[in-house]
């Protein structure tokens, strides 16, 4: 059965054409059989929805409406609502239909444009989509969302040259700021390469990536890691080094490395001395941790405890908390009372169900960084979560 929705999204159309035949009824541009004829036709159009025959109501108005001026809307709107149905083959000939039928104007048949469009990404024909967007690109209305539609076209396809270039042109047309973006399209295409084997060629992209936009981590990230994949560890220290002032919420993602990079150059007390200027700054947790890592290194069991102990006093964090009760087991080892351990798998419990980012845009929330939302579809909106009172 037909829900009775659709009777009610169909009946506008079942008025808009009694109204239509009642006007050409009225205008005397009909003879009196035409005219008999429309209301017929009309009036089976409504049985058919009464008896949830909308399939056939529709294919009906459709015989009914010539396609002019006074028409194109509901000729627009059948086409809609067959897409939204999922029957795109039809949207797509009622749309093709209003174009190639040479009786609507320049703004009409760009709608209709358009509409062909979203029936073909609808449909999966991302090239033929492509085509009629490119054919709207310049259009002085329309342009800026054939653009946009362009842009999605490319990602889907990863053509990123071709992101970037439409990405210039809506920049160019709408007066906005697209930096960001682009960077991360450069950043795309950089990893690409990369896992080609062509290293120089896609560091030089992340240097692209950084003239679109100062401030893109994720360059910064990816040139350290594929530096220091190529032991060029001074190179890797210098990128990672940079997050802190594009963005000190990223410094999680850079500690680890960054901390190999001092070792690998044998750098311990700038490593040292940087851990302490993090936490000073920005009470990071990670640096934290880091430090503390050194301390236990260097000083033994007791000054580390000491250390965190302390510091958790100051800002408290699920991590440091539970980074201190291991580092109590390992001190007491087999003496450790049965509370400890089960204080350690509770708050390896918590860590373990928690996000530990979220996107500034939709409050989506993950467990893994994504550089587009994967709920709103944003770019550069996902970050470390900040825990509890203490930074990242």
């Amino acid at each position: 059965m037909v829900p009775l929705d659709w009777l009610w999204l169909l009946l506008p159309v079942a008025a808009t054409s009694g109204w239509y035949a009642a006007m050409r009824r009225k205008r005397g541009e009909k003879r009196s059989s035409t005219q008999t004829e429309l209301r017929n036709h009309y009036f089976r159009g409504v049985n058919y929805l009464l008896n949830e025959e909308p399939d056939k109501a529709i294919e009906l108005f459709i015989r009914m409406l010539e396609v002019d001026s006074e028409t194109v809307d509901t000729h627009l709107a059948l086409g809609n609502l067959y897409r939204r149905r999922g029957e795109v083959d039809r949207a797509i000939r009622i749309h093709h239909n209003l174009i190639e039928g040479g009786a609507l104007g320049a703004e009409e048949r760009s709608e209709a444009m358009l509409e062909l469009g979203q029936d073909y990404l609808s449909a999966g024909l991302l090239d033929r989509a492509e085509s009629v967007y490119l054919s709207l690109a310049e259009h002085e209305v329309h342009g800026a969302r054939a653009l946009g539609q362009l842009i999605d076209i490319y990602e889907q396809e990863q053509d990123w040259d071709q992101a970037i270039a439409a990405a210039r042109r809506l920049q160019d047309l709408t007066r906005g700021e697209l930096g960001a973006v682009m960077a991360h399209y450069c950043c795309e295409k950089a990893e690409g390469l990369n896992a080609r084997g062509k290293r120089e060629e896609a560091i030089a992209t992340l240097g692209r990536a950084l003239e679109l936009h100062r401030g893109c981590v994720r360059a910064r990230l990816l040139e350290g890691n594929m530096r220091r994949a190529g032991l060029e560890h001074e190179l890797a220290l210098e990128a990672y080094l940079g997050v802190e002032s594009q963005d000190p919420k990223y410094l999680p993602e850079v500690l680890p490395n960054l901390r190999k990079c001092f070792e690998a150059l044998d750098r311990r007390d700038e490593l040292w001395d940087y851990l302490r200027h993090l936490i000073d700054a920005y009470g990071s947790v990670a640096a934290t941790l880091e430090l503390a890592d050194l301390i236990r290194e260097r000083e033994g069991l007791d000054s580390a405890l000491a250390f965190v102990t302390g510091q958790l006093e100051q800002r408290v964090s699920i991590r440091g908390l539970h980074y201190l009760v291991d580092l109590e087991l390992r001190k007491q080892g087999e003496r450790a009372p049965g509370s400890l351990r089960l204080q350690r798998a509770l708050t390896a419990a918590l860590l373990e169900d928690r996000s530990l980012y979220q996107c500034g845009h939709c409050g989506f929330r993950a467990k893994s960084l994504h550089w587009r939302c994967p709920s709103c579809k944003q770019w550069n909106t996902v970050k470390p979560i900040q825990e509890l009172n203490g930074g990242a």
